[in-house]
């Protein structure tokens, strides 16, 4: 199995020539997109990091000339992921994030995790969340706060999933099925936590 590289945000650079890049197509920008195209940038020069940054109405993003099409898709949609939280730094409160897991049991839960309180902690780095089910208190991890929304709600599903049924067993993970980018969130953290996004490199925690 191919290993990702390192994705690095608009900054951050690696030692080019002139000759060394292709330019890639513009692309339409995924669903939910501020931008009205992106551009993918091919570099022979460029072996293990993938980059982007916004020109005007087009979202540039560079990658290595290796990659696969269906790799160039994924990491575009990472890179898009991580300048729109770039660019929206609102950091939830505590009463938000309440309200934020409320609504989210009712829409996947049909409102039967019920969570007492909800709280951003600084002391959690090994794990993403957890959660007290005797107490209904449930903290998140200082370090999801920038990261896109739907990772975000993802970790509260999966703490109040936690409410209803405890460990990781086969009951626990269907009842997050019916989070439709579950999948999408695991693989995000999972980048994260082997240090091949742009986030604090940590273990992936449940």
């Amino acid at each position: 199995m191919p290993v990702d590289p390192p994705a690095r945000l608009a900054g951050e650079t690696s030692p080019h020539g002139a000759g060394g890049q292709q330019r890639g197509a513009q692309r339409p920008p995924p669903r939910g997109s501020a931008t009205s195209a992106v551009e993918v940038r091919r570099s022979a020069r460029r072996s293990r990091t993938v980059s982007a940054y916004r020109e005007g109405d087009r979202t540039i993003v560079l990658i290595p000339a290796r990659m696969s099409e269906a790799e160039e898709r994924r990491w575009v949609g990472v890179m898009l992921d991580k300048l729109a939280a770039q660019e929206s730094k609102r950091v939830l409160g505590d009463a938000e994030l309440t309200e934020r897991a409320e609504r989210l049991s009712a829409q996947y839960f049909d409102g039967r995790a019920r969570p007492a309180s909800v709280r951003w902690v600084t002391n959690q780095n090994t794990r993403w969340g957890s959660c007290t089910p005797a107490e209904g208190s449930i903290r998140l991890s200082h370090r999801l706060q920038g990261m896109p929304e739907y990772v975000v709600d993802y970790v509260l599903l999966h703490e109040l999933a936690h409410l209803l049924v405890p460990g990781h067993g086969p009951r626990f993970w269907r009842l997050l099925e019916a989070y439709p980018r579950t999948e999408r969130a695991r693989g995000y953290l999972e980048g994260v936590a082997a240090g091949r996004l742009p986030h604090l490199p940590a273990e992936r925690g449940e």
